[in-house]
């Protein structure tokens, strides 16, 4: 193709920008469907490989992501979570129903202990979610004390009644989850004052620094963002006394709530309408940041998104509240389209956890009685894993084709980030057209580069997935269309694809 022909994205290798923290590629274990029981825990009597009832292999394939952090227990869940229930021998844990997912009755076999041995097993960090909703604030309480706290009281006695002698680190604790829904149908206002009581119980213990995360908003309302900031203002002392971020949930679901769409048998109309959602995702954290810029210039407080993904109708013969859902090229496409986003908002986007880890929505992994299946989202976080922790460069694309329009919105075909640790750098680069190869130019400017190595995730059709029968449909490939260029480099991306270059400098 002709230079005229070929977009051009513009990479400033020497321009540092924020650090894109790790645990933007966070993750989400509710007690919903089978995320948690048949997905992360099988018990002990499972002949499957296991620890405590955790699964094994599901813990050897999010280990290879380098997984961060994982929230737990919910979600709408969290909100009717009581953590005494869940703690002790394990015959006598007292059942519930789930009420939000299904209606069904749980055994409490899965609760604290096995939650912070999931975590040590992941080599991540936990993020409990309290619970605000139908929980006391005692009971917040004293759940930071059993797990945080050393020496002696009630608490740390129970917990090593119960086998475990030292306290955990628990670095991120939220305050309830979607007040203004599921979490108690509350106003803005209503919950700030909860908000703050809560908080105020949640101690730190024996250096143990809580990071406390607000209950935030769902997509564009702001005025729930506001109205969070507005209080924190007012708080006296520093802004992070009481909460140190304010949370958001976004969902890309381009259907109606009633009639979200097949993950698998979509159109051309469809496809593009999802990738016009997934793209809102930006102008949805440009207006929260924005007001909270308003009161917190100096940006002390955190903005967290910690419920994101696609969202469709459940696989045909699955239990409607069980949030099944098949994962296609399609959602890894939203993926690498959010991380993009998530990389230009570093600086007040701190946490980002897709929903959800296993076997709910836009999963990583689909588990059955035999193994698992590694779906294409996974592979995308694997892909991007350079960026955990690295320093995000400004990026700017160019010279593209004119975006495509669909019902009064556009999409732009192209979208790229890039971030530099130490002597290497990763640029990831999304093409985004379902029919049409793009021609790129990665103009690389304020370093030398010494060597390149290219990665594509891509499939002969959008609907392509991964399946027990053909686990590898939709793989990472070598990216071979790759030549220097007297910009730097130049690649050609076939339709729908994603693809990753690592730069040596």
């Amino acid at each position: 193709m002709s230079d005229a022909s070929a977009a051009r994205v513009v990479i400033d290798l020497d321009v540092p920008g924020p650090t894109i923290s790790r645990h933007l590629y966070g993750h989400f274990a509710e007690h919903l469907g089978r995320c948690v029981y048949d997905g992360f825990y099988v018990g002990e009597s499972s002949e499957l490989p296991n620890e405590g009832g955790i699964r094994l292999d599901v813990v050897e394939a999010l280990r290879a992501l380098n997984i961060p952090n994982l929230r737990w227990p919910g979600g709408c869940f969290a909100d009717e979570y009581h953590w005494m229930n869940g703690i002790g021998p394990r015959e006598d844990r007292p059942g519930m129903v789930n009420t939000n997912w299904g209606n069904v009755v749980e055994n409490n076999h899965f609760g604290t202990h096995e939650f912070m041995a999931l975590c040590e097993l992941l080599g991540a960090e936990p993020y409990v979610n309290g619970n605000v909703g139908s929980g006391t604030v005692r009971e917040m309480s004293d759940w930071v004390e059993y797990l945080t706290r050393n020496g002696d009281s009630p608490m740390v006695r129970l917990r090593k009644e119960n086998g475990r002698e030292d306290p955990w680190k628990v670095p991120f604790w939220g305050i309830g989850n979607e007040a203004w829904g599921c979490g108690g149908n509350l106003t803005a206002e209503a919950y700030v004052d909860l908000a703050r009581q809560y908080a105020t119980f949640c101690k730190n213990h024996d250096g143990n620094e809580l990071y406390r995360i607000a209950a935030g908003a769902s997509d564009h309302d702001l005025a729930w963002t506001e109205a969070l900031m507005k209080s924190i203002s007012k708080l006296g002392g520093t802004p992070r006394d009481l909460f140190q971020a304010i949370s958001v949930h976004y969902y890309t679901v381009p259907g109606t709530w009633e009639h979200k769409g097949s993950a698998t048998q979509f159109g051309f109309d469809d496809y593009y309408r999802t990738m016009i959602k997934a793209q809102d995702i930006d102008r949805v954290l440009t207006g929260h940041s924005t007001v909270m810029d308003a009161y917190d210039p100096e940006r002390k407080i955190g903005l967290v998104l910690d419920e994101w993904g696609t969202w469709w109708d459940v696989e045909p013969g699955t239990n409607p509240g069980f949030l099944y859902q098949q994962n296609a090229l399609r959602d890894a496409l939203v993926a690498s389209l959010h991380f993009d986003v998530f990389h230009r908002h570093a600086e007040r986007l701190v946490m980002a956890n897709i929903a959800q880890t296993v076997n709910v929505l836009q999963a990583m992994v689909l588990t059955d009685d035999t193994g698992l299946v590694l779906t294409p989202t996974y592979h995308v976080f694997e892909m991007n894993k350079g960026h955990h922790d690295a320093t995000a460069v400004p990026v700017h694309v160019v010279d593209q084709q004119a975006p495509y329009a669909l019902d009064g919105k556009q999409l732009e075909f192209l979208s790229a980030s890039a971030s530099v640790k130490g002597d290497k750098a990763l640029v990831s680069v999304t093409n985004l057209d379902p029919a049409a190869a793009a021609d790129v130019v990665l103009d690389l400017r304020g370093a030398t580069v010494r060597a390149h190595r290219g990665r594509l995730l891509t499939a002969p059709e959008l609907q392509a997935h991964n399946t027990a029968a053909e686990p590898e449909v939709v793989v990472p490939t070598e990216l071979t269309d790759i030549t220097t260029d007297a910009r730097g480099l130049r690649v050609t991306l076939p339709p729908h694809s994603f693809a990753t270059i690592e730069l040596d400098l």
